[in-house]
């Protein structure tokens, strides 16, 4: 009994490690782009347009509405996970930690190299966020549950969401740039390529990869 024990207690151990070390590292890298100032990606947009017009930390904005979409999942009928609600401190948290500890960054070739590297970090923090399996973020909990009760496709939902999203905060105020459609062609294949390299195996053999190919892959 305590030789499974053990296995299944480190494993445990090394989920809850991937998943609180993905959403420091997203929040991280989010705030990497902030400082970049050459585009967020879609929520970070917004994000940052609401952070303008109330003097509220893009952090704690983010906590908000975090919390605000946590809160639509309940018509929708979603059940949060650890992951879920961790998500909704935890990034935020994160962003104005690093943004208080980051320096202003000058010169476009030092931007760019900002903006790269907070985009890379993002797909990083996105295979150990998801991979660990405690749930989906608010963001992506709004989707697959408005996906689930319209009938729509995953992606037609997600677009009409991230546009919607988008043009909000950049009516508000936020960055909207190259780092937003560099953001948005690299993501993918990045939080692909990183979610099987960061796959934890289960004892009966399958993998979290393998499981959550079907979801969403931004934990927002």
């Amino acid at each position: 009994m305590s030789v499974t024990a053990a296995p299944r207690g480190a494993h445990l151990t090394r989920r809850l490690i991937q998943l609180y070390a993905g959403l420091a590292l997203y929040g991280a890298s989010s705030a990497l782009l902030v400082a970049a100032g050459l585009g967020l990606e879609p929520w970070g947009v917004l994000h940052q347009g609401l952070a303008e017009r109330t003097g509220i930390s893009i952090g704690v904005v983010s906590i908000i509405i975090g919390a605000i979409v946590l809160v639509l999942w309940i018509p929708l009928r979603q059940r949060p996970g650890l992951g879920t609600v961790s998500n909704v401190f935890a990034v935020g948290l994160a962003m104005d930690g690093t943004l208080a500890l980051v320096p202003e960054v000058h010169g476009l070739a030092a931007r760019a190299t900002v903006m790269a590297a907070g985009i890379v970090l993002n797909g990083i923090a996105t295979g150990l966020y998801i991979a660990a399996r405690f749930g989906p973020g608010p963001r992506d909990g709004l989707m697959t549950g408005l996906h689930r009760r319209t009938g729509r496709s995953i992606r037609l939902v997600r677009t009409a969401i991230e546009v919607a999203v988008v043009a909000t905060g950049f009516l508000l105020g936020g960055s909207l740039g190259v780092g937003t459609v560099l953001y948005a062609l690299a993501i993918g294949p990045l939080a692909q390529f990183f979610l099987r390299f960061f796959e934890i195996t289960d004892n009966g053999g399958t993998t979290v990869a393998g499981r959550t190919s079907g979801q969403a892959i931004l934990p927002q």
